[in-house]
């Protein structure tokens, strides 16, 4: 057995309440548009038995999203949906309608797209501009990873890596894109800055539309728990906010977990309202280290959330070694620093010396369907790596 910093917070200000922008209509009509682009797959769902028995939960679903197109991880959702929505505004056109070939071969005027990213975003972003005959400029924070550089490199985008934290490196970007005439594609929102984000959100909820297709294909149980795990909380309003409409916030617990240097949705949580988080947040889970949440997120989560969880970085790393080595038949799930820790908050769980203060706070039994979104790949391999062969934060 081990210790593990876990901080669980009770939702005390749950209600319930839907909110129309991230309801499972708009969730339908961004999933139509991602399934008419080419080469598109619904990424696997795939069921854990081996390791539900060794927690002691009934099932364990992990919707794997390193199968997402070629790009290892599921953020191009967000950054192709959005990115469509601000063409078909700037050429009068219908977003059910829209077609990739036909655009590309009517439009020749070129927009320039900017984003600020921890990596996945922004190559999401890229990816869909070079789709679209468009051009992107991508900043990162300071410390980026040199893979995932060039990775957004490699998709015909301009990538800069700022010597800022991720959030003043939004700012940064803003500032930038007012200068220079770009649009910029980010998934936080700020007064006068909605309708992008709200997008991005909605492209997100792909996810849960896919995850209950393939529920009800698959014959499995609904969900009593869904981990989502949170930066800026984008991705986890976007599904969240899906899944509740669907399902029924009170028909399941969603869990809210982040990383302990940048947990400001477990702040949010604790205080009842947004709480920002500042510093460099330097956290191997990459993806999360955002300190300012998105207030279209927060409100969903406000709303729909039963726990915020904070934890620490070796809560992550235990997932992406359970995962990657699985036991008995279950499928191996190849999942990076931000992508684990759905899993590695059950698995930590299990292995901590409070198992059951902790199954009991969040609410876990033997009848428990937990689902988890693997949110990413092995997007920095050399991290990666050190992580699940050498075993860094052991």
């Amino acid at each position: 057995m081990a210790k593990f910093n876990i901080a669980i917070e009770a939702n005390r200000h749950f209600n319930g309440e839907l909110v129309a922008d991230f309801g499972y209509a708009k969730g339908a009509t961004a999933q139509r548009f991602h399934q008419s682009l080419p080469g598109y797959q619904a990424t696997p769902l795939q069921p854990l038995n081996d390791l539900a028995k060794v927690i002691g939960v009934k099932q364990v679903l992990v919707k794997d999203e390193s199968y997402r197109f070629d790009l290892n991880a599921f953020k191009m959702l967000g950054g192709v949906y959005a990115i469509a929505r601000l063409l078909c505004e700037e050429y009068q056109l219908d977003i059910e309608q829209f077609d990739f070939a036909q655009f590309n071969q009517k439009i020749d005027k070129k927009l320039t797209f900017a984003t600020a990213t921890d990596g996945n975003h922004g190559r999401g972003v890229a990816w869909a501009a070079k789709q679209l005959g468009q051009n992107a400029v991508v900043y990162m924070p300071k410390g980026a990873a040199a893979e995932r550089v060039n990775n957004i490199r490699n998709l015909g985008a301009e990538c800069i890596v700022t010597d800022m934290n991720y959030d003043d490196t939004v700012r940064f970007v803003v500032e930038r894109a007012q200068q220079q005439g770009w649009k910029v594609v980010q998934d936080t929102a700020w007064e006068g800055y909605t309708d992008i984000p709200t997008w991005i959100m909605q492209g997100y909820s792909t996810l849960a539309m896919e995850s209950l297709d393939q529920i009800e294909q698959q014959g499995l149980s609904q969900p009593t728990h869904i981990i989502l795990q949170a930066g800026v909380g984008a991705m986890a309003g976007g599904v969240l906010g899906c899944f509740a409409d669907k399902l029924g916030a009170n028909n399941f617990k969603a869990i809210i977990a982040e990383p302990e240097l940048a947990d400001c949705i477990y702040r949010s949580g604790k205080q009842g309202d947004m709480v920002n988080v500042g510093g460099d947040m330097a956290t191997i889970m990459v993806g999360l280290a955002c300190g300012e949440p998105n207030p279209l997120g927060w409100t969903v989560l406000k709303n729909c959330a039963s726990y915020f969880v904070s934890c620490e970085d070796k809560v992550s790393a235990l997932g992406m070694r359970v995962l990657g080595n699985p036991i008995g038949d279950d499928p191996r799930v190849v999942s990076g620093e931000s992508g684990a820790i759905g899993a590695g908050l059950l698995a930590a769980v299990h292995f901590s010396d409070d198992k059951q203060q902790l199954m009991q706070a969040l609410d876990l039994n033997q009848d428990s369907v937990v689902l988890v979104i693997s949110t990413e790949g092995d997007t920095d391999v050399a991290n990666y790596r050190d992580v699940v062969w050498l075993g860094k934060y052991a």
